[in-house]
């Protein structure tokens, strides 16, 4: 099956087969979700998929299959929290939090990622460089510079500083 063949062909049935699955399943969203999916394996597979001749009942199986992994996989979930029990009760973020959320989402990626790491994932400048591929320098580098740019944006505005006499 050529591109443009699968192109026609997902044209021709998307529809119907979310409106059968949707109608298996109960679930529109669901129904959208593992027919997509379905098409997307497909896709790759599309040198083949005109072989037996009903693509179609391919795709219908494919989103089937889908469908009822994901229900297995819910269902053991679900089978896990009754066993575990009702997760504790966590707080929110505190309004400190949010403040520095919101002032790390300012910075550029990689000192985001650089101070995250280093300050909440306990990892070694070493250990950052491994992970991001980055040079022990660069790493040292980011964190220099994303800590200076939060000092700047966390300072609290209310607190004036006093200039040098």
């Amino acid at each position: 099956m050529t591109v443009e063949e699968f192109e026609t062909f997902y044209a021709q049935t998307v529809g119907r087969l979310t409106g059968q699955l949707y109608v298996m399943l109960g679930d529109l969203q669901e129904a959208q979700d593992v027919v997509q999916e379905a098409f997307v394996k497909g896709w790759s597979r599309r040198s083949r998929l005109d072989r037996d001749g009903r693509p179609e009942a391919w795709i219908r199986t494919v989103a089937w299959r889908l469908a009822v992994s994901r229900w297995r996989s819910r269902r053991r979930a679900s089978h896990a929290w009754q066993r575990s029990g009702v997760p504790p009760h966590a707080e929110g973020p505190g309004p400190e939090q949010v403040v520095l959320v919101e002032a790390l989402r300012e910075l550029p990626g990689q000192q985001r990622r650089s101070l995250t790491l280093y300050y909440l994932c306990d990892l070694t400048v070493e250990q950052i460089a491994v992970e991001t591929g980055l040079s022990a320098s660069t790493v040292k580098t980011h964190l220099t510079r994303g800590r200076a740019a939060l000092a700047h944006r966390l300072q609290d505005p209310r607190i004036e500083e006093t200039p040098d006499a």
